[in-house]
């Protein structure tokens, strides 16, 4: 085993221990200020990444061409799908539903701040071939791109607060904050099927299938990693001259 080798499994090694602590973190930091419905979605999202990640982008990372146009058409798609859950007012519809802590202002740090700026990185990563951005890829078409479907689920769930009054409410939820004006979209009280950000779910939903269907036929027909790569992860050179 050369050194170059060892230097790439160690590479391996310390991206999938930094996935792992991504999805920890950040549904640890979810469940604290939010409650349990964000470890629900980015834990079932990250555990569904890092297995595909691992079958198809951590060992033998794709061509800039394979997976950055799908990412980059899914996180914009995303941002536009944001724009019709912050006018509707997602958050404080889902602390309806589930009589949990989503605050407008949480929603705006997350999707609106914080995103944006992993969404430029990742895009660096797929780039330069980083092992660590395949997982935020794969993160993004599993979580906020495939899982958008539930959008079409929320109307026919019973609010956890006061289901029967179809007009917004303001109090307290979970015991932690006051949030006003939460939305009711349940189908049993409106008779209108709809939930915040229903009308544009499919926009992320449709690159993010693409892309999945894409990262996994590439990955079939990529060559191994010594003929493809040198031991750090870089594309080898091509010679000119004929064996």
């Amino acid at each position: 085993m050369t050194k170059d080798q060892q230097t790439s499994r160690a590479t391996q090694a310390l991206s999938l221990i930094a996935a792992v602590l991504f999805v920890l973190v950040a549904a640890a930091v979810g469940y604290r200020t939010i409650g349990l419905p964000p470890v629900v979605i980015v834990g079932g999202s990250g555990a569904v990444a890092l297995v595909m990640w691992h079958r198809t982008y951590l060992k033998r990372p794709l061509a800039p061409e394979v997976i950055l146009p799908p990412f980059l058409l899914t996180v914009a798609a995303l941002e536009v799908h944001m724009c019709e859950e912050y006018f509707t007012r997602f958050g404080p519809a889902m602390s309806r539903l589930f009589d949990i802590n989503w605050t407008e202002q949480s929603f705006l740090l997350v999707f609106a701040f914080i995103g944006p700026a992993l969404y430029a990185l990742t895009a660096l990563g797929l780039y330069y071939r980083v092992p660590l951005a395949g997982f935020m890829a794969w993160f993004i078409f599993i979580g906020p791109g495939l899982a958008e479907f539930t959008h079409f689920i929320f109307p026919i769930l019973e609010p956890a607060i006061r289901p029967e009054v179809s007009a917004p409410v303001s109090q307290m939820v979970a015991g932690k904050a006051f949030i006003a004006d939460m939305p009711n979209y349940y189908f049993g009280t409106t008779g209108r099927y709809y939930f915040s950000g229903m009308y544009t779910a499919v926009l992320p939903m449709m690159p993010g299938v693409y892309a999945i269907y894409r990262i996994i036929k590439a990955s079939r027909h990529s060559p191994s990693p010594s003929h493809e790569h040198d031991g750090r992860g870089r594309p080898r050179r091509l010679s000119c001259a004929s064996s």
